[in-house]
């Protein structure tokens, strides 16, 4: 991205004139201003810096002009110690992005155990990672096989086989070399945002590796490669990790999942099953594919069809219905078939799908960070009522219990009283369960002036960043 600033107060007259037709120069910026404080006003509000280089799409990319303007005529140590501290500039929306959470939304969580109940801190390197493409599928549905398809080369650990090969989750990822980094090192690795994974312990990680290849492809995004979910007998085996916990945190990190499906066998695991009841508070991520599909009559395939959008509904509980994309997708040719055409559309939807992910990937992070910056204050608010409505010295067990089962009245009462939606709340019997393990007499009260940040971020620090993304991205 180009370098971005991100200002609390408006972001002033001539923003609109800088970023006309996506990317003006700085120079027509400088030309419109009349004196050099007006100049220096539209600088600090647009944070570019002179000369800096601003990517369009992933093939493009354009280079701003300095400023052309007359040396100003206050004196630099007075510009130094009088600007305000909302008004500094950044080397790109993701470090506006990582600068506004750190200061307005981290708070809030720590105050509120927000990370102990429902979400991990957020790294640094979340808001410049690369978009990140979730596969899951029980095993032998060609999970791996779509991978090395898309980025036309083997990476490290890819094993494929009709048995259950992958036992890892694999993130493929660009790099100059072919080179595995092992999870133990991934997680304490700060050019990556896996930092949070370390809490799931040594089990896990032995089970997580990095595979780097060179790819274009992974110039723009980063797949994740995941172990086949296990079915039948199977799925009582120890893996000797939390698979549902995990499988939970790259869902909620992750920009694209697909979902992968056998013609041939279409049966849901209870493990496969608990997974996608995450996938509802996400459905406008998911994708579905029904793999090996050329190799069935289309009679067979429109009854498949029937029986897997059946079996879908009684556990994705949404009311869209997710997209299904039909055909094969790997390196073998397709048999002949009367849905070819068929097939070849789907296949070209899916790739143009994923293509569109590295232009979108700061608008994804945008929206991510106002969704979680809204559960949040939801979260706060009802641990603050909680907190108040406990008494001082008797019948706490008491009242702790009367207040977990009146959570949904709950909710309701803080929702009208500080005007939050009900939407933006997290789950009554999730949020109950996890109450229930907590002395409410030991949840700090969040300070007026956190929640009074957090609205900034809300109310204009993320419109600001967002008129600040190039019109291509938008």
């Amino acid at each position: 991205m180009g370098a971005a600033s991100c200002c609390c107060s408006d972001a002033g007259k001539h923003q609109d004139a800088i970023y006309a037709h996506g990317l003006a120069s700085i120079g027509e910026a400088g030309r419109i201003s009349g004196s050099p404080e007006q100049e220096e006003a539209c600088y600090l509000n647009t944070g570019v810096v002179p000369g800096a280089v601003m990517p369009g799409p992933m093939s493009q990319s354009k280079v701003l002009s300095p400023i052309a303007r007359d040396p100003p005529t206050i004196d630099i140590f007075e510009r130094l110690f009088t600007r305000k501290p909302s008004e500094r500039q950044y080397t790109s929306v993701g470090d506006a992005l990582a600068h506004c959470y750190a200061e307005k939304l981290l708070p809030v969580e720590l105050s509120s155990d927000f990370h102990k109940m429902h979400l991990p801190e957020l790294p640094p390197a979340h808001f410049s990672a690369r978009p990140m493409v979730l596969t899951m599928g029980q095993y032998s549905t060609g999970k791996s096989t779509f991978i090395k398809h898309i980025i036309d080369c083997d990476y490290p650990g890819l094993q494929i086989g009709p048995e259950p090969t992958t036992d890892k989750f694999i993130v493929v990822c660009h790099g100059s070399r072919p080179e595995a980094i092992p999870g133990n090192a991934l997680v304490y690795d700060p050019n990556y945002a896996f930092t949070p994974l370390s809490a799931f312990g040594n089990s896990f990680l032995g089970k997580f590796m990095c595979a780097r290849v060179c790819s274009p492809v992974l110039e723009g995004v980063t797949f994740v490669d995941t172990p086949g979910v296990l079915s039948g007998e199977k799925q009582r085996l120890k893996r000797g990790y939390e698979f549902e916990e995990v499988m939970g945190w790259f869902i909620e990190h992750s920009a694209m999942i697909i979902l992968f499906f056998d013609a041939h066998k279409l049966d849901l695991s209870d493990e496969f099953k608990r997974c996608l009841i995450g996938l509802n508070s996400c459905i406008q991520k998911v994708h579905i594919i029904l793999n090996k599909a050329d190799r069935m009559t289309t009679q067979q395939l429109v009854r498949v069809h029937g029986a897997l959008m059946w079996a879908l509904g009684k556990v994705i509980e949404t009311p869209e219905v997710a997209k299904i994309y039909v055909g094969s997708f790997w390196d073998e040719p397709l048999q002949e078939h009367d849905l070819e055409e068929l097939f070849e559309a789907e296949r070209s939807s899916l790739y143009a799908h994923i293509e569109r992910l590295p232009c979108a990937s700061t608008v994804l992070k945008l929206n991510d960070l106002s969704r979680r910056a809204r559960m949040a204050k939801a979260h706060a608010l009802v641990l603050d009522h909680l907190r108040n409505e406990m008494p001082a010295v008797w019948g706490q067990a008491e009242k702790q219990a009367e207040l977990l089962k009146a959570l949904p009245s709950i909710y309701v009462k803080v929702s009208r009283q500080h005007g939050v939606s009900l939407g933006d709340f997290p789950d009554v019997e999730t949020m109950r369960s996890r109450l229930a393990c907590w002395d409410f007499m030991r949840f700090e009260r969040v300070q007026k002036a956190s929640f009074d940040k957090l609205d900034s971020l809300l109310a204009k620090d993320i419109p600001a960043i967002l008129k600040m993304i190039p019109e291509e991205v938008n």
